[in-house]
């Protein structure tokens, strides 16, 4: 068993050495335990420091794009690594070491394909009573679209067997916690939450940099994939919304009508009819949605295989460990 602990990286050179130094060097059940720094785009020592301190991955994206890219280079790079259980943690050391043992426990035992460090984002004394608001009411709503409680929707600190990670897919760009978790509900994953212990912190939040700015992203985030993993869901919701509205004023218009002043409520009808064709219009877009959707689970299913052989190829004749992310070539 190959474990893999990733670090996503951006002007970490001065927060990276602890955050090495207090990852664990064996966990029962762990045969082989690697690190590997992504680092993204970073105008500090981030690499030097990493390759001094003796990582034993390092991939280099030649500018800056954000966290999510950073999280999907390593899972790729992890794969191509031959990596059996792959670990993400913060370069901020926001998260312990010694807690990536709990972390795994649940893969090892069987009974998980991921596991999500939580935080008890509710209880955190480090956080602002704004942010752990906020924090409690994202994991609400990301619950709702996952189908599952997901009691710290925002935390990085995941562990994933092979299978998962091949089969994982990250289209924001902004972050990938939330998409993955109503990704992984979507698919019916094994997910288990393991409560953790957080250090104090060393820097702010590069995501959140104020409360609209993480209200926006993160709700275009869990929007764009609940409607990508639940089309039908959504527009046929949103279409008998509009029916119905359509159908009771019309039903107003009508008694109006009977009653003999349905001359004064034409705007009525027109406001009927309407609702009434943007309802069943968004009802067809639902249904065309939905087969676009097997469509999309079709090319996901032959991505995962095209992946699988890719990093199976790459395992048995390892390569060099790249200096730039390999799709900057």
């Amino acid at each position: 068993m190959k474990l893999i602990i990733q670090i996503p990286c951006y002007n970490e050179a001065a927060t990276l050495p602890a955050t090495l130094a207090d990852l664990p060097r064996a966990i029962p059940g762990v045969d082989v335990i690697e690190t590997l720094v992504i680092d993204d785009g970073s105008r500090d020592e981030t690499s030097a420091v990493a390759r001094r301190l003796g990582v034993d991955h390092i991939v280099r994206v030649t500018h800056n794009r954000g966290l999510a890219n950073a999280f999907a280079t390593g899972i790729e790079m992890c794969l191509r690594q031959g990596a059996d259980l792959i670990v993400n943690t913060d370069a901020d050391n926001q998260y312990r070491g010694a807690d990536i043992a709990r972390l795994v426990e649940p893969i090892l035992a069987g009974r998980a394909d991921l596991a999500v460090g939580d935080r008890g984002v509710g209880s955190v004394q480090v956080f602002s009573a704004t942010k752990r608001l906020l924090q409690r009411l994202g994991s609400w709503v990301v619950s709702r679209a996952a189908g599952m409680d997901v009691p710290d929707a925002a935390s990085g600190f995941r562990a994933m067997t092979r299978e998962t990670a091949l089969r994982m897919l990250v289209l924001s760009s902004y972050s990938y916690t939330l998409e993955t978790l109503i990704q992984s509900g979507a698919r019916r994953l094994a997910i288990e939450f393991v409560p953790i212990e957080t250090n104090a912190p060393t820097r702010p939040s590069r995501l959140m940099h104020h409360i609209p700015h993480f209200l926006s992203h993160s709700a275009a985030t869990i929007l764009r994939a609940y409607t990508l993993y639940r089309p039908l869901r959504v527009f046929m919701g949103l279409g008998l919304v509009a029916l119905a509205l359509g159908v009771a004023i019309g039903l107003r218009f009508l008694y109006f009508y009977l009653t003999g002043t349905g001359a004064g409520h034409i705007q009525s009808l027109i406001l009927a009819a309407i609702l009434a064709i943007v309802g069943f219009q968004t009802l067809l877009i639902g249904l065309v949605a939905d087969l676009v959707g097997f469509n999309r689970k079709i090319m996901e299913e032959t991505l995962y295989r095209i992946r699988k052989l890719e990093a199976e190829r790459e395992t048995r004749a390892p390569i060099a460990d790249p200096i730039t992310d390999p799709t900057d070539r």
